[in-house]
C-alpha cells in the first residue's frame, strides 16, 4: 500500500512539473513577442541617402512657350509647353530603386511645381493651371524618374517667375538671386510596401549645399540636417500621418530669407 501511494505521489509530482514547464514556456514566448512588438514600435525614423539612381547625362528641359488668358472675372488660365531633349517621358526608369519605391506605372514625367504647392506629374510636355488675377508666381519644372526622383543635372530644370495683371496678361519677373528650396517628395498617400522606403526629394536653386548652406528636414518632430543635395529615403516611418518640414538654413542653422525657403507637408502612410 505504501508502495502504491509512493508511485501515485511520484506521478503527481511529474504532472505538476510538466504543467509548470508548459506555463513558463508559454509566458516566455508571449513576453518575447511583446518585446519584439515594442522594439518595432519604438524604432526611430531614419533618413539615409539613396544610392544607384540611374543617371541621365544630357537630359534637358526648357519652356518653349508660356501664355495666359483671362477666364471669368478674377482668374487666368496659364498654358505651359515644354521642350524635352535626351529624355523619354512615359518610359519606365530601369534601375533598382524603381522596384522598392512608390513608382508611377505611367513612367517618367515632369514635375510641375507652382508656388511650392504639391506638384502635378506631367506625362506629356504641356500643362494648364488656373491662377488669380493680380498675382505673382514661381513655377519650377524638372524632369523626374518614374519613381519620382528628380534629375539634378544642369539643364534638367527650369524656373520661371512671373506675374498676371488684372487683364490676365502674363509678364516675366526677375529670377531670384538668393538661394531657394522647392519641395517635391513625399507626397499624398502611401500603402503597403511603399511605406517601407519613402522618397525624400527636394530641389535647390542658387545653392548646391556645398557653400555652407544645408537643408533641415523635420520629420514628425525629429530633425535631420542634410548637407548634400541628393535624394534620401525615410525609413521606419510609423503608419498614419507623416509631417515633413523642410527649411533652407545657413552654416549656423538659421533659416535663410527669401520667397522659397521653408515648406511643410503632411502625407499619409497606411
Amino acid at each position: 500500500m505504501m508502495k502504491k501511494n509512493l508511485n501515485l505521489s511520484l506521478i503527481a509530482l511529474a504532472l505538476a512539473a510538466t504543467s509548470f514547464t508548459a506555463c513558463n514556456s508559454g509566458s516566455q514566448t508571449a513576453e518575447n513577442n511583446t518585446d519584439a512588438a515594442d522594439t518595432a514600435a519604438t524604432q526611430e525614423i531614419q533618413v539615409v541617402p539613396v544610392a544607384d539612381s540611374k543617371a541621365f547625362p544630357g537630359a534637358t528641359l526648357g519652356i518653349s512657350s508660356i501664355t495666359s488668358e483671362k477666364v471669368g472675372t478674377d482668374s487666368a488660365r496659364i498654358t505651359v509647353k515644354y521642350d524635352v531633349k535626351n529624355y523619354t517621358l512615359t518610359e519606365h526608369t530601369d534601375d533598382m530603386n524603381a522596384d522598392h519605391m512608390a513608382n508611377s506605372k505611367e513612367g517618367q514625367h515632369i514635375h510641375f511645381i507652382l508656388d511650392n504647392k504639391p506638384y502635378a506629374a506631367l506625362y506629356k510636355p504641356e500643362n494648364t493651371a488656373m491662377v488669380k488675377l493680380g498675382t505673382e508666381h514661381y513655377l519650377l519644372s524638372f524632369l523626374s524618374r518614374s519613381y519620382h526622383e528628380s534629375i539634378k543635372e544642369e539643364g534638367a530644370a527650369v524656373l520661371k517667375h512671373f506675374k498676371i495683371d488684372e487683364n490676365g496678361t502674363l509678364s516675366d519677373l526677375p529670377l531670384p538671386t538668393e538661394p531657394s528650396l522647392f519641395y517635391s517628395r513625399p507626397k499624398g498617400e502611401y500603402t503597403g510596401a511603399d511605406t517601407e522606403r519613402v522618397l525624400l526629394d527636394f530641389y535647390v536653386w542658387n545653392t548646391d549645399l556645398k557653400d555652407g548652406n544645408k537643408v533641415k528636414a523635420t520629420i514628425n518632430g525629429t530633425d535631420f540636417v542634410l548637407d548634400n543635395w541628393g535624394p534620401y529615403e525615410i525609413l521606419n516611418a510609423p503608419k498614419g500621418e507623416l509631417t515633413v518640414d523642410l527649411s533652407l538654413v545657413d552654416q549656423n542653422g538659421d533659416t535663410l530669407s527669401g520667397d522659397n525657403v521653408s515648406i511643410s507637408r503632411t502625407v499619409t502612410l497606411k
